[in-house]
């Protein structure tokens, strides 16, 4: 196996898919990463063929058909809507600063928003030793956490999270993973782009990315910024995806 695919939470043997336990804890809870576009796309698919959707993908061409009721990777706009969770003009989910204590990313201190009190590290928790660096989804909530429940790789047996849930009760908008957006990326595409839930060019080299990672800094997990330069078949130990289900 090699070091990429060792990031991976599913194991592949004897024609089974498994879920791994890293560092003693099951990854069940954790986000996915180390999947393509095409894949998160292509998993968009079978999720809605098991609970009896449509689904949305042409695997063929790779387009989306935004009139199918079915699972979907959200577009970019949807997806910066959902994470600012009806708050506008904050830099992050939640408001203008961030902290280790409310999301898993790279502390750096070349940022005046970032009030983590220790600085230039990934997060104490979970970017100690060896992979997977993931935290499990929703750990952020506010709550007191234990080791014993927990099996970070840290040293703390315990630790006080800040909620790093939005208004919209949703969390790891900010950090953890970086997720995957339909949306093909364009530099220009918002200064002509419809003004209503925009769907994104029709074409490009590069899908778009949102919301940071364990990996990337406080700048990189504000809402507002815009992550390119992945090309849709790139599988990375920072990159998951978040479904999208419209039902209208």
């Amino acid at each position: 196996m090699s070091t990429a695919d060792s990031y991976s939470q599913i194991a592949y043997s004897g024609g089974v898919f498994s879920v791994r336990t890293k560092n003693g804890r099951d990854m069940s809870n954790d986000p996915m990463v180390q999947v393509s576009w095409h894949g998160a796309a292509a998993y968009c698919n079978w999720r809605s063929q098991q609970d009896g959707y449509e689904q949305c993908y042409n695997l063929s061409t790779w387009t989306c058909d935004f009139n199918k009721h079915g699972y979907r990777l959200a577009t970019e706009a949807e997806w910066e809507y959902a994470a600012r969770g009806g708050l506008s003009g904050q830099r992050f989910p939640w408001g203008d600063t961030i902290s280790q204590a409310q999301s898993n990313f790279y502390s750096s201190i070349s940022y005046s928003y970032d009030i983590s009190p220790m600085k230039d590290i990934v997060h104490p928790l979970w970017g100690v030793g060896n992979y997977p660096y993931t935290s499990p989804v929703g750990f952020f909530d506010g709550t007191r956490k234990y080791k014993a429940e927990y099996q970070w790789p840290g040293s703390a047996t315990s630790y006080q999270t800040k909620s790093g849930a939005n208004n919209y009760g949703l969390y790891d908008m900010a950090g953890n993973v970086g997720e995957w957006c339909n949306d093909w990326y364009s530099s220009t595409y918002y200064g002509t782009s419809p003004y209503d839930n925009p769907t994104g060019p029709v074409s490009g080299s590069y899908r778009v990315l949102r919301g940071g990672s364990w990996y990337f800094n406080a700048s990189r997990c504000r809402v507002a910024f815009r992550d390119y330069g992945y090309h849709p078949g790139y599988r990375y130990g920072v990159i998951g995806f978040r479904l999208v289900l419209d039902l209208n």
